[in-house]
């Protein structure tokens, strides 16, 4: 049921050190995406950072491997590659493959923005004598149209790369790439070719309708004293396959989502500066003042009165540099 295209040619050779030239397609692919810090690119490798809204992109032809991580955010992801479809729910560590010389014609995102980590490989991820010498056929050296693996090997090799694109260009740094893109292309061909990866048997038991239902009562609720019991209810499960499939599901207990949700919510109210804190702590379901402020400083290591007033400063400079902007140009 699983195929893949075939690689596109092998214009570059690990052995032979050219380069292979990365035309970034994003741009095209992503109407509605923001490029985060600037895209770095090696011989043989290139990464970019993006932050894009839900919606549907534009379908494109890939000229060279693309692997996407997803840094933040949790997303559903409908994609078509080939003709063939994959649905799932992308989480923080989640990745998605798209090989060399796939058409992919519709890729939808929905739910919250997200941030994305791109890296791009040539169609030959390692050259062929390298392959003969540790026995494996080239010929196998296929990549599948693989998504919605939360991968920590994936995950790893990306922070590397991410930590790349943070910082002052060094030196080293094709010396280092190098010694990634190999472990990253070996990393591939073990576990995401063709004959070696596996789509899951079947959809977990809390399917994306299911759980779509339960996160719509969550923030209808968010100030109401939400139980386990009560929003396993809502999956039509029992709380002991509820709490472990949305675990599964989502990366975080129901207890932990529900209190990172009041605690984002308080930030938004906490910014806008209306609300007193015991409004917001009883607006938002944390009972009290003081177990608002105990479960706000736990999560994000600020008070929210801390929190308010650094938002306040950083609200006041903004404005101020806008009359300053404005009055230059009227100069």
């Amino acid at each position: 049921m699983e195929r893949s295209s075939q690689p596109a040619g092998a214009p570059f050779s690990a052995e032979g050190g050219g380069n292979w030239e990365f035309s970034s397609h994003l741009e095209r692919k992503i109407p509605n995406g923001q490029r985060l810090l600037s895209p770095r690119e090696w011989p043989a490798a290139r990464a970019e950072i993006w932050h894009f809204t839900p919606g549907v992109q534009a379908g494109v032809v890939h000229d060279s491997h693309e692997i996407a991580i997803l840094l933040s955010g949790r997303t559903v992801v409908k994609r078509a590659g080939d003709g063939r479809r994959q649905e799932g729910l992308a989480r923080v560590g989640s990745a998605w493959i798209c090989p060399a010389g796939t058409f992919e014609s519709h890729v939808e995102a929905t739910g919250e923005s997200a941030e994305w980590l791109f890296l791009f490989l040539p169609p030959e991820l390692i050259g062929q004598s390298v392959l003969a010498e540790h026995g494996i056929d080239p010929e196998k050296v296929r990549l599948a149209y693989a998504g919605g693996n939360v991968d920590p090997i994936l995950v790893q090799i990306g922070a590397c790369f991410r930590q790349l694109l943070a910082r002052e260009e060094q030196p080293t740094d094709r010396l280092f790439v190098d010694g990634l893109r190999t472990a990253l292309a070996a990393h591939l061909i073990g576990n995401y070719s063709v004959d070696q990866w596996r789509p899951l048997s079947r959809s977990p038991v809390l399917d994306m309708r299911r759980l779509g239902n339960v996160l719509e009562y969550i923030e209808d609720h968010l100030s109401d004293a939400l139980t386990l019991a009560e929003l396993a209810g809502v999956a039509c499960l029992s709380p002991f396959h509820f709490a472990r499939s949305f675990r599964m599901v989502m990366g975080v207990t129901p207890h932990r989502f529900v209190i990172e949700r009041r605690v984002e919510v308080a930030k938004q109210k906490l910014a806008l500066g209306y609300d007193t804190l015991f409004e917001i702590a009883l607006d938002n379901g944390f009972g009290s003042q003081a177990n608002f402020t105990r479960v706000f400083r736990k999560i994000t290591g600020f008070t929210p009165g801390e929190f308010r007033a650094a938002h306040k400063v950083r609200s006041v400079s903004a404005a101020a540099a806008q009359v300053l902007q404005r009055g230059q140009q009227a100069l």
